[in-house]
C-alpha cells in the first residue's frame, strides 16, 4: 500500500521534549515498579483477598471521578508545570510514607488504601497538566512522533518496572522497594523545573467554575469523535482494569506462582505496549489514522481471552501472550489517538476537553475494579477474569459501528476563522460558536 499522500515523520527536537521525555521515563518506570509491589505488599504482608485487591485499585482512580473535571478548568488556567511540579513533590512524600510506616512497624491496610488514594489524585493534576503542555513542548507535525516516544518510553518501563520489581521483593522487602518510586517522582520534579514550554495564547477573563466545566463537557458531547472514543475507552478500561485488578492474586493463587516470579510474568507481557509504541505512528502515516487507530483497537480485543486459558506451570504462557497482544493493539492505538486530540483540540480549552475524556475513560477504572473483586470473592478468581476480558472485547468490536471505523483519517482542526466546511457536531465548529 502506499503511504498516505502529505504525510511525513516529523521529528520533536530541543532541550524541553528531552527532559520531559527524560523525567516522565523515570516516572514511570517507578509507578510500573510500585503497580506491582503494593499488590504484593497486601498479599504477601497481610493475606488481602480479592476485595482488597479491587479496592486498591479502584483507590487509584477514584479521584478521576471525584476532581477530574474541575482540574481540568484549574489546569487551563494555571501553568501546566508548575501544577506536574506540585504533584509530583506531593506523590513522592506519600509513597515514601509507607516504607517508613512499614519500618516502624505500624503499616495497615487502610494506609495502602489512602496512598493509593491520594496519589492517584495526585496523578489527575499530573496527566491533565500532562496532556495540556505536550503541545506547548512540541510543534504541532511532530505530536505524533513525541507520543511514539513517550508511549514507547512507558511500555518500556512496564517491561522493566514488574522484573524491578521482583527483584526488590527478593533482595529487600516490597514496602522497602517502594523507595524507588518515590525518587523517581524526584527526578521528575528536577526535569521538569528545567522545562521551558512556550507562552499559551492569551486567555479571555475566567468564568465561573461551574461553566469553564460545562464548555469541555459540551464540547466532547457534540462532537462525534470525541464523544465514541470516550465511550468506547470508557468500556474498555472497565474490563481492561477488572481483571488487570486482581492479575497478582490470579498468579499467585490460581496459577500458583512464586511472588518474585510475579514480576518476570508481567513484564514479559509488557513488552507488547513497546512493540505498539513502534508500530503506532508508522501504521498512521501508511494507513491513515483512522483505519490505524480502528484496527488496532480490534486486534487487541480477542487476545484478552487467553488469560483465564491459563494453567498452572508451562500454562502460564498463555497469560503472557494474551497480557502482549493486548498491550501492543492498545498502546499502538493510543498512540494515534493521542496525537490527533493534541491537533484537533484548540489549545484555550485542551485541559478541559481532554480531562472530560479522561473522566469517563478512567472513571470507569474504579468501577471495574470493584466489580472484579465484589465478582471474583462470589464466582472465584479465573471466572472473573473470564467476563472482564469479555467487556473488553466488546469495546474493541464497537467501534467497527462508530464513526471511527468508517474514517480513514481522523479529521483535521479547522485552522483559519470563517465558513469552512467541517463534520456536524465538530470541535472546532462548536468552539467558534462559542459552544
Amino acid at each position: 500500500m502506499s503511504t498516505v499522500p502529505g504525510v511525513t515523520a516529523a521529528q520533536p527536537e530541543g532541550r524541553g521534549f528531552g527532559l520531559l521525555w527524560l523525567g516522565e521515563g523515570v516516572s514511570v518506570l517507578g509507578s510500573a515498579t510500585a503497580g506491582v509491589l503494593l499488590p504484593l505488599v497486601a498479599v504477601v504482608s497481610f493475606g488481602a483477598g480479592p476485595v482488597w485487591m479491587g479496592l486498591l485499585s479502584a483507590a487509584a482512580w477514584i479521584p478521576w471521578l471525584a476532581v477530574g473535571l474541575p482540574a481540568g478548568a484549574w489546569v487551563d488556567r494555571l501553568p501546566a508545570r508548575s501544577v506536574m511540579i506540585a504533584a509530583d513533590l506531593a506523590a513522592a512524600l506519600l509513597v515514601v510514607s509507607v516504607p517508613l510506616a512499614w519500618w516502624a512497624g505500624v503499616l495497615t491496610l487502610p494506609h495502602l488504601l489512602a496512598v493509593a488514594l491520594l496519589s492517584g489524585t495526585c496523578a489527575v493534576f499530573f496527566r491533565t497538566a500532562y496532556m495540556a503542555i505536550l503541545p506547548q513542548v512540541v510543534p504541532g507535525a511532530a505530536l505524533e512522533t513525541a507520543n511514539a516516544r513517550l508511549f514507547g518510553t512507558e511500555s518500556a518501563a512496564q517491561v522493566a518496572g514488574p522484573g524491578l520489581a521482583g527483584l526488590l521483593a527478593r533482595v529487600v522487602a516490597p514496602a522497602a522497594g517502594l523507595l524507588v518510586d518515590a525518587v523517581s517522582y524526584l527526578v521528575s520534579a528536577v526535569c521538569l523545573w528545567r522545562v521551558r514550554p512556550r507562552p499559551r495564547p492569551a486567555l479571555p477573563p475566567a468564568e465561573p467554575l461551574r461553566t469553564q466545566i460545562g464548555v469541555g463537557l459540551r464540547l466532547v458531547l457534540r462532537d462525534p469523535y470525541l464523544r465514541w472514543l470516550s465511550g468506547l475507552g470508557g468500556v474498555s478500561n472497565l474490563g481492561l482494569t477488572g481483571y488487570q485488578a486482581l492479575l497478582v492474586l490470579y498468579l499467585v493463587r490460581d496459577l500458583r506462582v512464586p511472588p518474585p516470579q510475579v514480576g518476570l510474568l508481567l513484564a514479559l507481557g509488557a513488552a507488547g505496549g513497546v512493540l505498539g509504541a513502534v508500530l503506532g505512528a508508522p501504521a498512521s502515516r501508511r494507513w491513515g489514522s483512522g483505519r490505524a487507530s480502528t484496527g488496532f483497537m480490534v486486534l487487541s480485543g480477542p487476545p484478552a481471552l487467553l488469560l483465564p486459558l491459563a494453567a498452572p506451570g508451562a500454562g502460564t504462557a498463555l497469560v503472557v501472550a494474551g497480557l502482549f497482544l493486548v498491550g501492543t493493539g492498545v498502546v499502538a492505538g493510543n498512540v494515534v489517538r493521542a496525537a490527533w486530540r493534541q491537533r484537533y483540540v484548540p489549545p484555550a480549552v485542551m485541559g478541559r476537553v481532554l480531562v472530560t475524556m479522561a473522566v469517563v475513560n478512567y472513571g470507569t477504572m474504579p468501577l471495574g475494579a470493584l466489580l472484579a473483586g465484589g465478582l471474583a470473592a462470589v464466582a472465584g478468581t479465573r471466572t472473573t477474569v473470564a467476563v472482564m476480558a469479555s467487556v473488553h472485547l466488546l469495546a474493541t468490536l464497537g467501534v467497527l459501528v462508530s464513526p471511527l471505523g468508517r474514517s480513514r483519517a481522523l479529521p483535521d482542526p479547522v485552522v483559519e476563522p470563517g465558513p469552512q466546511p467541517e463534520p456536524s457536531g465538530s470541535i472546532a465548529g462548536s468552539a467558534r460558536r462559542g459552544v
